[in-house]
């Protein structure tokens, strides 16, 4: 700024002595003092300012700044405040079926390797032992899980309510089922034929027979029908297309109608009723169903709402052929207990059974084994489960080549799961080692009990089905809660505990 200011300085100083012959001088240093006084003033008063703005500039920011900062603070205490509050409402108010589920992760028991032991406490003051049986499924048998007085009282329960027959004989109406599904022949054998050769194969005809038609076919019989249709022209044990077009929709149904059916030739033979195990339940249904609950660490929530229990007799000659509990979910596929929940029109059910827990409720004085025919096989390929003529489903005759055989004894229980895990904590694909069958019994009868623990691979479904089933009177929920506690909504830290599961 003095350098600015320097030529003014010049032009004053000629202009004062061009007059001073006329003007009387004034002391040099009085004028000169004046002048930069004045310089000295603005500069001085410039410099204030600045250094006053920026005061004024820095008070105003602290004050905003203050005053947002104690906004903040302000508003925070009334934000806990009212989390506290929502907190404090929600551990007053039961969560929700539905809230709980979104938190669930579906425990999985590990079985370590084939013939681990662990301990499982199942009751007060008693431990159980769990051995793993296989890996492919995942199963355990755990001895002792039901006392001799348990087993006796659900056999009376059962026979008090009445058994029916597990599976009818065969039924007409076949014709009309055929109209419906509107195929042609050429439709029907290509869907028939699995490896697209051209032929359809005994296996192949025998598993559309069984699902169909519930008649235990064994090659044998499917040669002699062939036989008694003149369907084979060639003999060779093979339908051809042009064959097969001479056979009606219900050509084998009429054939087994006419020379009949026994019992033994049905899929399974067998009686069975169910027994309720909720509220009002006898004691002892109950004390199962809360035992099962314990042992797979599921939420109760999701063992409430499973089937009841199942009690099934066979008498000598009853078997069951190797099946699976729970088919595969597709897309189009629907489980049968969350399909209101679903509202929607799908084409095909399954039972969404996730875990099966089966009871021996006596000892079978002979056969009667529970078989895994391809348990910790390293591959799963359903065409040869039939080959050479040995058919690895049927349980009447080819138990003994079964890889796994449970023999049944008194109070005893195995468990395993029917599903594989998604990785994320819930249910995943099916798992197609856990096929198994009751062998036939030859000597006595035989008592089991089953305990099927249904979700639905579909997390989404699952949770509109608790939702809808847990819509009641404010007044039933009220009383449910107080009588079952919180045990009922969430899993029991306890079961999360080590203690439960124990490595021996």
């Amino acid at each position: 700024m003095t350098d600015d200011r320097e030529p003014a300085h010049d032009e004053d100083t000629t202009t004062a002595s061009g007059s001073a012959a006329s003007l009387p001088l004034r002391p040099p240093c009085e004028r000169l003092a004046g002048h930069k006084s004045s310089v000295c003033s603005r500069s001085y008063f410039v410099v204030v300012m600045v250094f006053f703005h920026v005061y004024i500039i820095n008070v105003i920011a602290l004050l905003f700044y203050v005053h947002y900062s104690s906004g903040q603070d302000d508003a925070s205490p009334r934000r806990d405040a009212v989390s506290d509050n929502q907190q404090r409402a929600e551990t007053r108010r039961p969560p929700s079926k539905t809230e709980i589920l979104r938190d669930v992760s579906l425990k999985r028991i590990e079985g370590i390797r084939v013939g681990h032991v662990q301990t499982v406490t199942l009751v007060p003051g008693k431990v159980h032992e769990m051995r793993t049986l296989s890996l492919k499924p995942l199963l355990f048998e755990i001895p002792g899980f039901l006392s001799e007085d348990e087993c006796r009282v659900v056999m009376q329960l059962a026979q008090l309510k009445g058994l029916m027959e597990s599976q009818l004989m065969v039924q007409e109406g076949q014709e009309e089922l055929a109209k419906e599904l509107n195929l042609s022949p050429e439709e029907i054998f290509n869907l028939l034929d699995i490896n697209q050769d051209g032929q359809l194969q005994l296996h192949e005809i025998l598993t559309h027979s069984r699902v169909r038609d519930g008649i235990w076919l064994t090659p044998e019989n499917l040669r002699e029908i062939y036989a008694g249709l003149k369907a084979d022209k060639d003999n060779n044990g093979l339908l051809s297309l042009d064959e097969f077009r001479l056979l009606s929709n219900d050509a084998f149904q009429r054939f087994l109608l006419q020379r009949g059916v026994k019992r033994s030739q049905l899929v399974r033979n067998s009686r069975h009723t169910w027994l309720y195990q909720g509220k009002g339940a006898h004691q002892v249904l109950q004390d199962i169903k809360t035992r099962v609950t314990r042992l797979t660490r599921l939420p109760p929530t999701l063992v409430d709402l499973s089937e009841p229990l199942q009690v099934v007799r066979y008498e000598k000659g009853g078997h069951y052929h190797a099946h699976h509990d729970s088919g595969p979910v597709y897309p189009e596929t629907a489980c049968t207990h969350t399909r209101l929940a679903a509202n929607t029109s799908t084409p095909f059910e399954t039972s969404c059974r996730y875990i099966t827990v089966l009871f021996y409720l006596n000892s079978v004085d002979g056969g009667g084994e529970t078989a895994f025919p391809v348990a910790d096989n390293r591959t799963y390929d359903e065409v040869c489960l039939i080959q050479n003529d040995v058919d690895l489903l049927d349980t009447r005759r080819n138990c003994d080549k079964s890889n796994l055989r449970v023999k049944p004894t008194k109070g005893t229980a195995v468990f395993w799961y029917n599903y594989l895990s998604d990785g994320r904590g819930w249910v995943g694909e099916q798992d197609e080692y856990a096929l198994h069958g009751g062998c036939v019994v030859t000597q006595g009868t035989k008592w089991v009990a089953n305990k099927w623990i249904n979700i639905d691979p579909d997390y989404a479904r699952q949770a509109r089905y608790q939702q809808l089933v847990s819509r009641q009177p404010e007044e039933e929920d009220e009383e449910e809660i107080e009588d079952e506690g919180d045990e009922s909504l969430t899993l029991n830290t306890d079961m999360q505990s080590s203690d439960i599961h124990q490595d021996l």
